[in-house]
């Protein structure tokens, strides 16, 4: 079993795309700006983030039409610098929510939310560093 992706139900697909793809600098696979659907990627590692907008799912299922309520989601990207990338993020339009700051010892983490509320962990592995 390999992982794929983690994919996140929108209702505002356009403005998720622009975050995702210029906030966070992640590379878009197809460049579908409008939807349903999108994947983007960071330039090293095979995880990927997707989007989908919330209206085909609840097509397809016919449950998940209604607003998601609360912090559903968590996604995290690593970063070597947490600190210049957090500068780069808000000059794009981002708006850190928290941190940067320590997590543990080992972690430091800032965090941000998309246009839909999903929260984004952008983490520094302070053991990589030599």
């Amino acid at each position: 079993m390999e992982l794929a992706q983690v994919r996140l139900l929108v209702a505002d697909f356009p403005a998720c795309y622009r975050f995702y793809a210029e906030v966070l600098g992640l590379k878009a696979q197809s460049g579908a700006t409008g939807g349903p659907y999108e994947k983007f990627s960071p330039a090293t590692g095979s995880a990927g983030i997707a989007l989908q907008d919330r209206s085909m799912m609840a097509q397809v299922l016919g449950e998940v039409g209604d607003s998601a309520t609360g912090h559903r989601s968590l996604v995290v990207l690593r970063v070597d610098d947490l600190d210049a990338y957090c500068a780069g993020v808000v000059s794009r339009g981002g708006v850190i929510a928290h941190g940067p700051a320590p997590l543990t010892d080992r972690m430091r983490v800032a965090h941000l939310k998309d246009p839909e509320g999903n929260l984004v962990e952008l983490q520094e592995w302070l053991l990589l560093r030599n």
